[in-house]
């Protein structure tokens, strides 16, 4: 092959896309609960509060939420429109990253003592995640990533077991809560499986989403 001949080496392009998620907006006739809501579940402060709409934050972002306020009556007209919607179409869920398997257990554990629960807990495989949904339906996945690296994480996409099973196996917060304090290292406990107190029986796994897992 000479010069002529050769195929050009291609320059690799710079991301186009955005780098960070900065913010997201919620209409809601339950501004008042969802403030709350926020405030316990994610550590939030307002920053900004008016007739019209609410600031929060919980970092180092200006704002991560808005609140726009809808007409109160609302709330009688669609009272569950919002978990309906995100059964049949649009944005299921906004997944957030913790940094290790003990902050993430720390975040149940302080959400549980204000009296709120999760919807669903689950080792997806890639991920071990802990669901909550707000006042108005709105789902949240708080995770923390099963594998060190990006590439094993890829790697795990690509596996057997993953297309065995791409959903994943439920698991008991405060039972993996109590092996942590006993000192199980993280590394075991992000395996599937690790959260399932002996004597549970898991349901049966399938390949396809489900009402239920919605």
């Amino acid at each position: 092959m000479n010069a002529e001949t050769a195929t050009p080496i291609q320059e690799k392009q710079p991301h186009s896309g955005p780098k960070y998620i900065a913010h997201w907006v919620l209409k809601t006739p339950r501004r008042d609960k969802l403030v709350d809501w926020y405030k316990k579940v994610f550590g939030a402060e307002v920053v900004h509060s008016d007739d019209m709409i609410t600031f929060l934050s919980w970092d180092e972002e200006s704002h991560r939420l808005a609140l726009v306020s809808l007409p109160r009556a609302l709330r009688f007209v669609f009272p569950f429109g919002s978990r309906l919607r995100r059964k049949i179409f649009g944005i299921d869920h906004i997944a957030h990253s913790f940094g290790s398997l003990e902050a993430l257990l720390s975040s149940y554990a302080r959400i549980k003592q204000q009296g709120i629960k999760p919807v669903w807990c689950i080792n997806h495989g890639p991920t071990t995640s802990i669901y909550y949904e707000d006042p108005d339906g709105n789902r949240h996945e708080f995770q923390v990533d099963n594998f060190p690296t990006l590439a094993e994480t890829k790697k795990y996409f690509d596996s057997q077991e993953f297309a065995d099973n791409p959903i994943g196996v439920n698991f008991d917060p405060d039972y993996l809560l109590e092996r942590l304090k006993q000192g199980t290292p993280e590394k075991e406990l992000l395996k599937r499986g690790a959260g399932t107190r002996p004597g549970t029986r898991q349901p049966e796994n399938k390949k396809t989403l489900t009402w239920r897992t919605l």
